[in-house]
């Protein structure tokens, strides 16, 4: 990892066992759904599709070719994607053309300068996009702004982003895209000081970094010459807001389960350790004492209109960097209930209900560690005829209590971590999901040590870990949101219950 004069990360890796002629370029950004100005939901995605222009023309693009076609002319292919809290983007072609790729990349920073006729044809097709999503785009943002007032899914609304203007997308960029809150990462069959002396060339001598830090506002060029100290507040600020998001009730709910020792001990090593071994015994004696642990604060959101019946539930993850053992049993005990515990269920009737499908995804739209807190896990269940919204949520609270009254047998256990680390493995020799996830790390997780750590860190998690990770869904806040043909009305609040803001109103 090098950082340049003007605050840009950049890192570089050579993995020739997996590139063969090949290199990857990420650029990640730290600015996403949750940096849209108010009224105006979908900046950051629309900022991220003006960066493919699809015309040239202009000092970004002398050759009037657009970013694509340049890439798809050497060869190549490129995309990008806006999450909650950063935007990526990432190109692989010929090792060859490598520093074509990094001028290009330079350029398009340089000359960002859309037009209105261009702003309004990716506006239709975000509109698209946001369309394609479906429901399971809609019930994860509703149980994110039901959870996290104020955070918002990246998609955007098409009725907001009507009406934004080309000096709104340009201040946005502005703002967010300046040196030190991007990442450059670059892997595959490279020489890194080879690398590093073209970055250094197009970034810095042809003023990319200069430009972009004096266009933003004075934050921003201060944040370029402090790139350190604007990290480490952005560090710092993420982590206290993801503790503030959660409700008192909440917080509550989980210290009265701990005993005083508990408590002391939390409040002492904040960390996933602690927490666990303060609270196992007694959970576990209060689940089989009472038969149901502590009712939490139950947030009931505007019912959804779906194809089918169904209902969504939410729940917090745990902080990736404060909490990352936490984080990763959330992760195996999503895999756990998605792929054994519920399907099976799903095809048994009890006590005359039934469900008749279940998805469970850990992370933003199912991504786990691809943000920062917060973040959810959201179990979206399929209703039989005759199953009420009740019901469904007492099934999936069921399932949880069976679990969390484990430990798991050892053999579902190893299952569950080895169907993670297969899907690590098969992403790992991918150049661009290996580039997108050293920017991620940088930007994102702080003190991480990786990718390369991550499946020993899996192997780490322990059944025992997976059933506290159940007790703390069970104990923590949660969401429900009626999905059906006929939802549509804002439910009335019940004893332990509020209606939570809805899309177009949060933040």
């Amino acid at each position: 990892m090098s950082v340049l004069p003007g605050g840009l990360r950049v890192c570089v890796e050579s993995v020739p066992q997996y590139g063969r002629g090949l290199a990857a370029v990420a650029l990640t950004v730290a600015a996403g759904g949750d940096d849209d100005p108010a009224g105006r939901h979908g900046t950051a995605h629309l900022v991220e599709h003006l960066m493919f222009p699809r015309s040239g023309g202009g000092s970004a693009d002398p050759t009037g070719e657009g970013y694509a076609a340049l890439v798809a002319g050497a060869g190549g292919v490129c995309n990008a994607e806006t999450h909650r809290d950063h935007t990526v983007f990432h190109t692989t072609v010929p090792a060859e053309s490598l520093p074509e790729a990094l001028a290009w990349e330079a350029r398009r920073l340089l000359g960002f300068a859309p037009t209105e006729d261009v702003i309004r044809t990716e506006t239709d097709v975000i509109g698209e996009e946001i369309r394609g999503a479906g429901d399971a785009g809609r019930s994860w943002e509703s149980a994110l702004g039901a959870l996290y007032p104020g955070s918002r899914d990246s998609f955007g609304t098409a009725a907001e982003l009507a009406g934004i203007t080309a000096g709104e997308v340009e201040a946005f960029f502005r703002a967010h895209y300046t040196a030190p809150r991007m990442v450059l990462s670059v892997v595959g069959d490279v020489d890194p000081a080879g690398v590093m002396a073209v970055v250094r060339e197009v970034f810095a001598g042809a003023g990319v970094i200069r430009v972009v830090g004096e266009a933003g506002a004075a934050e921003g060029i201060r944040a370029a010459g402090e790139p350190r100290a604007a990290e480490e507040a952005r560090a710092a600020e993420r982590i206290r807001a993801a503790r503030e998001a959660r409700s008192a009730e909440g917080i509550r709910a989980a210290g009265e389960a701990l005993s005083a020792e508990g408590i002391r001990a939390a409040g002492e090593a904040l960390s996933a350790e602690g927490i666990r071994a303060a609270g196992e015994s007694r959970a576990t004696e209060e689940i089989r004492a009472a038969g149901e642990p502590r009712t939490a604060k139950e947030i009931r959101t505007a019912p959804l209109p779906v194809a089918r019946p169904g209902v969504a539930v939410g729940h917090p993850l745990p902080d990736p960097v404060a909490d990352r053992p936490a984080y990763l049993a959330q992760a195996v005990l999503a895999q756990v209930l998605g792929r054994s515990r519920l399907p099976a269920l799903a095809r048994s009737a009890r006590d005359g209900h039934r469900l008749t499908s279940a998805t469970v995804t850990c992370g933003y739209h199912g991504q786990w560690l691809a943000s920062a807190a917060p973040d959810l896990t959201l179990a979206v269940l399929g209703r039989a005829p005759g199953t009420e919204v009740d019901a469904a949520v007492g099934i999936w609270r069921s399932v949880l209590r069976a679990v969390a009254e484990g430990p798991l047998p050892e053999a579902e256990h190893r299952r569950a971590v080895n169907s993670l680390l297969v899907a690590w493995h098969r992403q790992a020799d991918s150049l661009p999901t290996r580039a997108v996830a050293l920017g991620r790390d940088a930007l994102l997780l702080p003190g991480s040590a990786g990718p390369d750590a991550l499946p020993a860190e899996l192997r780490r998690t322990t059944p025992a870990e997976v059933a506290a990770a159940a007790r703390a869904l069970l104990e923590g806040p949660v969401t429900v949101t009626e999905l059906g043909p006929q939802a549509g009305t804002v439910p009335t609040a019940r004893a332990g219950t509020e209606p939570a803001p809805q899309k177009g109103t949060v933040g």
